[in-house]
């Protein structure tokens, strides 16, 4: 009777060992928050569990019975579903969800762990004795915002096959428009913590996850097997983390001799609020095997949109099959972040004859609203109103006003193209922050819009998440020509005192006579900078058609430019009454700046009209005339190739126009003349600088580019500088006087670590300005052997750092002592995970023996993660080693 209940119990042991171990493949954690305002922390938080269908009823979880929510709480998430929901290939789905109220603001990692994973995971160490964890980070932070994890929603249930490129995407959707970034990371395990011994499945090329898109891509698998793997998706709001989602997945490898279908998916695309998209997907199967074609994506679930989108079928020939994905949209979909499709072609079998491989490709959708449907622009006096009919999305929040000079004549590509797009030439002048206001004046904040000038605008609606609508339609206007209007600030004599500078305006011929008669009056004023900062009348024209004038009152226009305005008056009661004011012009001012054989001109203006080109004239000493020397559309040139010490003398003429007709063109105006003459002060430019390191010589090797077949050509000779730290403390240590040797060895160091530079001297003296500095660091030597012995025969007993020169990882004996490590934080595990060594002895000397037993560790494989802490130019540097160890111990 005894031996019966022994057997039984064995038996139940073993039985509940191996249901363990068939049970968990994926799973991902989840949280959405349901509070009723801004300082109602609480969340509904979803654990998706994917687990081997044939392990079930053997094998269940009604209830997940330990799950962290990160602020101290455990508690118990029971199942949405009686039972789990079979999503075929051996896969079942698992739903478990719980509401939890968090008391503040903070970091919370929420995680479950449950034994345990599949037995024989290739890349996890003895994975039936490694627990299943999955968690996810939630951020509560005030600047933030209520915040919701993005949601995965298409699952990982397919497998792969040998020499077969694997592709998985979690099509990841965030409710609220956040950025998402993907990234790998190790499986975890007991305590949440990464898995000892754990290894990235091997590839005959490359295995990871696009950091944007979000598809994980093994190409390709090199063995069968099955392999679990783990990515994040980061979520930033605002620029900000906010948190992550973490899924752990299984990969199920195969051998086969099918491949995966093509499959043919439209670009990424955009739709207008309002309107149906429709975009036919078609996919062959190369093998001539049946074709199953399914798409994922938040437009299929109306937690998320308000009119759910459909995928019908509507050709099924076997090995070719074609569907039309149809959404109806409303304004409640748009937002700045697209919406992402994930299409997916699978061969199918009759049978389990073969393993069914997928295609997997994305479309990203953008929705945009529609433009607000008509806009006005009526000019008033010295700005121009617009209005505009309100927004056909009651969730837009306002409208960005955008202008331009003279209309855009070309098409606005509208959904896809939607705002002002930068080809048409619009800028933002200013925003509306209420969806109701729909008017706005543009007066140039107050300082008047520019008569003469066409001036058009578009509206655009706005949204709380930055999208916006596409633009209205554009709109306009022009102020009236009922005041002078300024064409030229033209210097014509330069001299500090007796200057001279020919002022012309075109009359205003939209004046109202009736309104405002004559006789009139035009005030000249000029101010001695460039914005009329202090004006001071300089003359007066009594004539309506007399537009010129010729300022030469103590005029000094070789240090600075002038700025000048014409004030208009008309006769009323016998006396003259100011109707208004031109806009300010400035004469163009040159300013020259010599420097090593050239010169180089810059110059400036503020003037109403807009200057198109400028033509650059120099001093013909031959002729003592000014010749064009180049025009251009810049405001500045380099006049290269002169001989220093030599003077040369330059002005600019600016040639520009109105955009409105009846206003004389081209408008040309000159600078004043200015000298000066190239002086060689440029110093050396700072070229490349290598240094590499000899450790066993414990010497550096400085070579350096010479500057003179670079940037100069009078270089003489180098200082070498040192620092033996990064605290840019250098000193001078050496010279090089040929310019042509430009390598040095600085040898016999106690230490190798140190920082370099090199300046180099030119002929007048110049000394190189911000050299390059190169830094370089001790030596890292730090190996350990992958075998060690210990059965007391005095052969490689001891478990010990080893060089990787080493020629036989068993003659400990003969390796050679590690570099410039501090100490280590070593810890050794036993394939179920428990820890058996530990020390933070750089030399180990692990005998073989249990930490806590002190007998002897069985034979086997071991893993180890080593923390190395190494002595470098910027303090403590810890290098993290992860690997195996044999234990052997013969005879």
């Amino acid at each position: 009777m005894k031996l019966i209940r022994f057997i039984v119990f064995v038996f139940a042991i073993l039985f509940s060992h191996g249901a363990f171990a068939t049970h968990n493949r994926a799973g991902e954690i989840t949280y959405k928050w349901i509070g009723v305002n801004q300082t109602d922390y609480t969340y509904e938080i979803t654990i998706i569990t994917y687990t081997k269908t044939s392990s079930y009823p053997a094998v269940d979880r009604p209830r997940l019975d330990t799950v962290h929510l990160g602020d101290g709480a455990v508690v118990s998430f029971p199942r949405t579903s009686t039972a789990p929901v079979q999503l075929g290939n051996d896969i079942s789905y698992n739903e478990y969800k719980y509401t939890h109220t968090y008391n503040g603001n903070g970091t919370f990692t929420i995680y479950f762990i449950d034994p345990n994973r599949n037995e024989g995971v290739v890349n996890i160490p003895s994975s039936v004795d490694v627990p299943f964890a999955v968690s996810s980070e939630l951020v509560i932070n005030p600047y933030l915002g209520p915040n919701s994890s993005p949601i995965l929603t298409y699952p990982p249930i397919d497998k792969g096959c040998v020499g077969r490129i694997f592709i998985h995407n979690p099509n990841a959707f965030d409710p609220e428009g956040d950025s998402l970034v993907y990234e790998m990371q190790v499986c975890n395990g007991d305590a949440n913590l990464p898995i000892p011994g754990y290894s990235y499945p091997s590839t005959s090329n490359t295995f990871g996850i696009d950091l944007h898109t979000g598809d994980l891509i093994w190409d390709s698998p090199v063995d069968t097997g099955e392999y679990n793997v783990a990515f994040i998706v980061k979520q930033y709001k605002q620029g900000l983390y906010a948190g992550f989602v973490r899924r752990d997945m299984q990969i199920l490898i195969g051998n086969c001799t099918n491949h995966p279908p093509d499959l043919s998916v439209v670009s990424d695309t955009c739709v207008l609020a309002g309107d149906t998209l429709n975009i036919v997907v078609g996919a062959i199967d190369p093998d001539h095997n049946l074709v199953d074609l399914t798409a994922f994506g938040a437009m299929f679930d109306t937690n998320f949109v308000t009119n759910k989108a459909t995928f019908t079928i509507i050709q099924n020939n076997n090995d070719t099959v074609s569907s039309l994905f149809s959404w109806s949209t409303d304004c409640s979909e748009v937002r700045s972040s697209p919406y992402v499709a994930l299409f997916k072609a699978r061969d199918a079998f009759p049978s389990n004859t073969n393993t069914s491989l997928v295609s997997l490709q994305t479309t990203n959708i953008r929705v945009i609203a529609p433009a607000p449907a008509s806009l006005s622009a009526v000019a008033s006096g010295s700005g121009i109103d617009l209005n505009w009919s309100i927004s056909p999305c009651g969730q837009a929040i306002g409208y960005n006003i955008y202008g331009r000079i003279n209309p855009y004549n070309g098409v606005i590509q509208c959904p896809c193209d939607n705002g002002a797009p930068s080809y048409t030439g619009y800028t933002l002048l200013d925003t509306v922050r209420n969806v109701n206001t729909l008017n706005y004046r543009d007066d140039n904040n107050g300082a008047g819009l520019v008569i003469g000038e066409q001036y058009c605008y578009l509206i655009t609606a706005v949204f709380a998440d930055g999208s916006e609508s596409c633009s209205s339609p554009q709109a306009c206007a022009s102020l009236k020509k009922d005041l002078p209007v300024l064409t030229n600030a033209d210097v014509r004599v330069t001299d500090p005192v007796n200057g001279s500078v020919y002022v012309a305006w075109s009359r205003p011929n939209e004046l109202d006579t009736i309104q405002y008669p004559g006789p009139y009056l035009y005030a000249v004023y000029h101010s001695p900078d460039f914005f009329g900062s202090n004006f001071a009348s300089c003359g007066t024209n009594l004539t309506l058609n007399d537009t010129t004038f010729i300022d030469t009152i103590n005029l000094d226009t070789k240090t600075h430019a002038w700025s000048y305005k014409i004030d208009f008056y008309y006769t009323s009661g016998g006396s003259f009454v100011l109707k208004g004011s031109s806009t300010i012009a400035s004469t163009v001012f040159l300013t020259l700046t010599p420097t090593d054989n050239r010169v180089n001109l810059s110059w400036e203006e503020h003037v109403p009209w807009v200057n198109s080109e400028y033509t650059i004239y120099k001093l013909n000493p031959a002729t003592t005339l000014y010749d064009s020397l180049t025009t251009i559309t810049g405001t500045s040139y380099a006049d290269t190739a002169l001989i220093n010490g030599t003077q040369y003398c330059y002005y600019v003429k600016s040639i520009g126009s109105y955009s409105l007709p009846g206003i004389a063109s081209p408008l040309e105006n000159r600078s004043q003349t200015d000298c000066a003459s190239p002086t060689d002060n440029v110093p050396p430019c700072a070229t490349a600088l290598d240094v590499q390191s000899d450790c066993d010589a414990n010497a550096n090797l400085l070579t350096w580019v010479n500057p003179n077949h670079v940037c100069t050509d009078d270089v003489l000779k180098y200082y070498i500088y040192y620092s033996p730290g990064n605290d840019g403390n250098f000193e001078l240590i050496d010279s090089v006087l040929n310019a042509n040797d430009t390598v040095y060895l600085h040898s016999n160091l106690e230490v190798i670590a140190g920082c370099y530079k090199v300046i180099s001297i030119d002929s007048v003296g110049n000394q190189t300005v911000n050299p390059v500095e190169v830094c370089v660091d001790t030596c890292r030597q730090y190996v350990l052997p992958s075998v060690f012995t210990p059965n007391s025969d005095g052969m490689n007993d001891i478990f010990h750092p080893c060089d990787a020169t080493t020629s036989s990882e068993l003659q400990q004996t003969n390796c050679p002592p590690y570099k410039n490590v501090k100490s280590v934080d070593m810890k050794i595990y036993n394939r179920w995970g428990n820890l058996v060594f530990e020390t933070t002895d750089r030399d180990i000397k692990w005998d073989g023996k249990n930490k806590d037993s002190k007998g002897d560790c069985p034979e086997g494989v071991y893993y180890y993660t080593c923390k190395v802490y190494f002595f470098r130019i910027t303090g403590d540097e810890a290098v993290e080693l992860h690997g195996t160890v044999q234990l052997i111990r013969g005879n």
